[in-house]
Order: structure tokens, then C-alpha cells, then sequence
């Protein structure tokens, strides 16, 4: 099963590949900058409009009555600024943390010179009463529009009042469309812009898609609060960002902007998650981060035109590595479990090893994740759950009430009941009872390099993730290589650490305890933010490892095969010397 020779030969190109990454990696792109200062913002301003809003609207759902009258009242203010801004209040339905609702996007649109425009973007609704600080993003962006009324800006400016921030962005999901029409070339989303102490990163770009937002977009909105609020805003570090890359998926506004192909970021003290409902507003924070956001708006119209889009760019030791380099070292790192996989299955079929029963072991025991998944799934389409936004949400935006309990409970035990029903499973996929013998290791490696290989096609980032189990697996698999229990289950646990790396750098940074984090994933299979696609593959991926898991727990056998015959050699004693001993026997060629 396990070539030495062929293993190492594939392990040529990894550093061929190792070699081009170092000479593809490109300087970090510079941000846009602007000698005027932003002393026009006035933070008392902002802040005397926050609290009125604030005290008019202390509780603001998304979709619900008082949000509608907050919408009216900013579009009042938007044309209460003369005859400078084109006000427009379409309405539609949304998913929301409460269920479909209806909901209204304010647009005041300021029309400049022709090319690409600028969009400032800030939702008005709020999962908690009062959550001063997650309004503080509308009372600066109406400052800011003030500030530019009249034309002080070149470019055509567009202030966008959104609702369902507080969970799903539904306002942000409908907005990609609208402005689908026009050239975008930057938009600003305005978070918490009050709180302290900030929580890092500042600036964030994540996508609800397989791209961030443009890297000189967040450079040059990071350079401002630098300049501004004389703090640095932080930035994700290799880890973070390859996780994000490779599970998609955030509670800003930006996401869905992104996704949508937008080159947005978003600017908020609290960093993608939002701000505690009673954290205090200060006056000074308000004035130093709104001037940072002028000063963004203010050099993204001088300055010449981003004319970037959305990517898939990591950078690593201040150096920007292109998605191309990443597919090309992955693909290589995939190159060699992948040959080898072939090579060993071919011999398995020449010795005539049954191979199929392994197959459908390997799927009986994914057949349990599949089901929960689809249950899940069937949750979410009936009705069941009624919140289920086709995003993730932040912790704590859809409490875990009795409904919740119910469907997290009822999930986990159709998990339990399709595993105990395992046997039935065996037999309709044909499966045998236990898996040993040289095709059952063939079986797995054969699905989970498949696997890989597809993953790599559509993300490389994830398929990354699958690398050290492709290596590793190999020994495990291998019939005639014999490792201690202890060694081959240890082997096992360290092929997953990615994942699990992955899934604590998400929790996090989305502020996710255990049940939390459970219930997001709940709410990401009922909503469709993981698809039927999707959780299919991984549970194949987790049926595999079920099997790997396996593997290494069995015994192992002594120097007869797995067959029980004993081991064919090509020589015999050390004295012996007869037929055979030169390999040109009917038995050594089997070999």
C-alpha cells in the first residue's frame, strides 16, 4: 500500500513549489492618504444626535414598528440637508433574528463626477434594548453626510441606513443587489464607533463567500485610525487568515458585500462582533473614530481609483502571497498521498482484495452526520425554526429558548439513533461489520485523497486542511507497516489538529462557548449557509475519519499478512539457493 519510492519522488515538486511561493510574494499595497485633516467631524454633534436617536428608539428590532419610524427619521435627516442628496426608501422582505420580516433600506445618494463611486454603509436595529454603541455607526455616518452635503467631494457619494445587522444582514444582502448597476469603488461600513476599549482587529474584511474585501481598502481605512485615534487597528494573523478563508463566514455587515463581489470593509472599535447593549458611548472615541472615517472618505475620492475586487490574498511575513501560489503548494502537498493512494489501490485490486465492502463502511458510518444534517435542513425549510438567517449570527442574537433546546436535542438524537441503526446502514450499503484486511485501508485513502482533490479544486484553503491526514493516514492504512496502538492513534489526533485549530479560532472570534458554537452550526445547516453540497462532503470527510479512527485501534497482526498466510519472500535461508531465490518463480512474480 505505501511505496517508499513513489512517495518520495512525489515530494520533488513540494519544493519546486516551495521555491515559487518565495518568488511569488508581492509587497503589500500602500494606503491611500490625504493632507487634509478631517476637523469638520464634530464628536459632540454625533454624539447629541446618537442619544436623541437613542432615546426616541431604545428598542429597535429589525423590521419591527419602531425600526420603520427610526428608517423615516434618518431619511428626514438625509433630506433636511437641502437639495444635496437623492433620498429613496425601498422596502423588502428579509430574513431576520425574529423570522421573515419587512424591512426598509434608507439611500441618500449624492451624484459627482462620473466613474466609480463611493458607498458609506451603517444599520440602525439592535438585538438588545438601548445598544447605544451599535448605533453610534448611524449617528456618525449622518455627521458625515452633513460634513460632504454640497459637494465636497468629487466622486458620487451614496449613505446607506440598513436594518437586520443585529443578525443575518438582511439590509447588507438586499443593498448587493441594488447597487449591482452601478460602479463601486469602495464601500465603508460603520460599525461600533463609540465603545472602548477597542477590540482588535479594527478593520475587518471577511466574507460571507471564499474572498476578503481588497487589501488597500483596509490599508488605508487602518492608516486613518492610526492617524486618528493614534492606535493601531490590528490585524489577523496567518492562522486567522486561512481559517477564514477556508470556513467562510462572519457577523459583519461587509460579509454578504463581499460575497456579493463588493469591495467593502468594515471600520468598528468592537471589531465583526457587536458591541455589549450597555456599553457606554464615549464622546472623544465617537469624534476620534468618525474623523478616521472622514479621512478614509475623503482619500478614497482623491485618491486614484482602487479598481480592486474582492480576493483570496494571505499576508505572511509582510508580504502578500497571491491564491495562485497557495493552489499551486497545496496541489503539490496533495501530490504525493495521491499517487501513492492510486498505486497502492491498483495493487490491492491485482491481488484480487474486495475494496467496495470499505466503501460502503466508510459510508455507513457517514450516513449519521448525512441524516442529523438533513434533519437539521428540514428544520429550517418547514418552519420549525423560525429564525434562521441565510448568514451567521452573533452570540446571543437568537437565544437558545425552548424551541431551540427542542431542535438541538431532537438533532442530537437522530445523530445518536443513526448510529445505533448502523448495522441496518451496513447492510443497505454493503458494507462489512469490521474493518480490517489491506482494502480497507486502500477504501480510505482512496475517498478522503478524492475528497481532497475536490476540496482543492473549489478551496484551496480547506483542501489545506485535509493535507496532514493524506500524509499520515498513509502509515495508519498501510497493512504492512506495524505501529503500537498508542503511535497509530496518536497519528490520528495529530492529522485533525487543523480542524480543531479552525473551529477554536472561529468560536473565538465570534465570541462562541461549546453550546454556542453547536447552536451556530445548528443555525448555519437550517438556514443554508452550509448547503446539502456541503454538509455531504464533510460528513463522507466524517465518516472517514470514523474509519481512520478504527484502523488505529485495531490490533495488529504479526508477520502473516492480513490474510493469514504467511509472508512471501524473494529469498529464502541464507543458504539456500535454488529456484526462486532470483525472483523468476510463478510466486515472485505474483509479488
Amino acid at each position: 500500500m505505501l511505496d517508499a519510492r513513489i512517495y518520495r519522488a512525489a515530494l520533488v515538486p513540494v519544493l519546486l513549489a516551495v521555491i515559487v511561493c518565495a518568488f511569488s510574494l508581492q509587497d503589500q499595497p500602500a494606503p491611500l492618504g490625504t493632507t487634509l485633516a478631517p476637523d469638520a467631524f464634530s464628536g459632540a454633534d454625533a454624539n447629541r444626535e446618537l442619544r436623541s436617536l437613542v432615546a426616541a428608539y431604545p428598542r429597535r428590532r429589525a423590521g419591527d414598528a419602531a425600526d420603520a419610524a427610526l428608517a423615516r427619521r434618518v431619511a428626514d435627516s438625509f433630506r433636511g440637508m437641502g437639495a444635496a442628496y437623492e433620498v429613496s426608501t425601498p422596502s423588502f422582505e428579509g430574513e431576520t433574528i425574529d423570522g421573515r420580516r419587512t424591512l426598509t433600506t434608507v439611500l441618500a445618494r449624492q451624484v459627482g463626477s462620473p466613474g466609480p463611486e463611493l458607498v458609506v454603509v451603517a444599520h440602525r436595529d439592535a438585538a438588545r434594548p438601548g445598544a447605544a454603541a451599535e448605533l453610534s455607526g448611524t449617528a456618525a455616518m449622518i455627521e458625515l453626510a452633513r460634513i460632504v452635503a454640497g459637494g465636497r467631494l468629487r466622486r458620487t457619494v451614496t449613505f446607506v441606513s440598513t436594518s437586520g445587522g443585529s443578525g443575518g444582514a438582511a439590509g447588507a444582502r438586499d443593498l448587493v443587489h441594488r447597487l449591482s448597476g452601478n460602479p463601486i469603488d469602495a464601500v465603508v461600513v460603520l460599525g461600533d464607533l463609540g465603545s472602548r476599549p477597542p477590540r482588535k482587529p479594527i478593520v475587518t474584511a471577511w466574507s460571507d463567500g471564499s474572498q476578503i474585501g481588497p487589501l488597500r481598502l483596509q490599508r488605508t481605512i487602518a492608516d486613518a485610525v492610526r492617524q486618528e485615534v493614534a492606535t493601531s487597528a490590528g490585524g489577523p494573523g496567518i492562522v486567522t487568515q486561512w481559517t477564514r478563508l477556508a470556513f467562510p463566514g462572519t457577523v459583519g455587515e461587509q460579509g454578504p458585500l463581499v460575497g456579493g463581489g463588493l469591495p467593502a470593509a468594515l471600520l468598528s472599535s468592537s471589531g465583526e462582533r457587536p458591541p455589549k447593549a450597555d456599553a457606554p458611548v464615549d464622546q472623544n472615541r465617537l469624534e476620534a473614530y468618525g474623523r478616521a472615517a472622514l479621512r478614509s472618505l475623503v482619500a478614497l475620492d482623491e485618491g486614484p481609483a482602487l479598481a480592486a475586487a474582492p480576493n483570496r490574498d494571505v499576508v505572511t511575513l509582510r508580504k502578500v502571497l497571491p491564491p495562485w501560489a497557495v493552489r499551486l503548494l497545496v496541489g503539490s502537498l496533495l501530490l504525493a498521498p495521491l499517487l501513492v493512494t492510486v498505486d497502492g489501490f491498483a495493487r490491492v485490486r491485482r491481488r484480487q482484495q474486495p475494496v467496495t465492502p470499505w466503501l460502503g463502511w466508510i459510508g455507513a458510518a457517514a450516513a449519521p452526520f448525512a441524516i442529523a444534517a438533513a434533519f437539521a435542513t428540514v428544520l429550517g425549510v418547514t418552519g420549525l425554526l423560525t429564525a434562521t438567517p441565510p448568514a451567521p449570527v452573533p452570540d446571543g442574537a437568537i437565544p437558545i429558548d425552548s424551541a431551540g433546546r427542542a431542535a438541538l436535542v431532537a438533532t442530537g438524537l437522530v445523530l445518536v439513533l443513526a448510529i445505533l441503526g448502523r448495522p441496518v446502514l451496513l447492510r443497505l450499503m454493503g458494507g462489512r461489520r469490521h474493518l480490517d484486511g489491506p482494502g480497507a485501508g486502500a477504501a480510505l485513502m482512496l475517498v478522503w485523497t478524492v475528497l481532497a482533490a475536490l476540496m482543492w479544486l473549489v478551496n484551496p484553503y480547506a483542501a489545506a486542511c485535509m493535507v496532514p491526514a493524506a500524509h499520515l493516514w498513509l502509515v495508519v492504512a498501510a497493512p504492512g507497516v506495524r505501529l503500537r496502538r498508542g503511535a497509530a492513534v496518536g497519528l490520528v489526533a495529530l492529522s485533525l489538529l487543523p480542524f480543531l485549530v479552525a473551529a477554536l479560532n472561529i468560536a473565538g472570534q465570534a465570541g462562541y462557548d461549546p453550546l454556542g458554537f453547536a447552536w451556530a452550526l445548528l443555525l448555519a445547516v437550517a438556514g443554508g449557509q452550509i448547503g446539502p453540497v456541503a454538509w455531504l462532503f464533510w460528513s463522507i470527510a466524517a465518516g472517514c475519519v470514523a474509519a481512520a479512527v478504527v484502523l488505529a485501534w485495531r490490533t495488529r497482526r504479526g508477520p502473516a499478512d492480513e490474510t493469514g498466510e504467511a509472508r512471501i519472500t524473494v529469498r529464502g535461508p541464507v543458504t539456500y539457493a535454488g529456484p526462486g531465490s532470483l525472483g523468476g518463480t510463478e510466486s515472485a512474480l505474483r509479488r
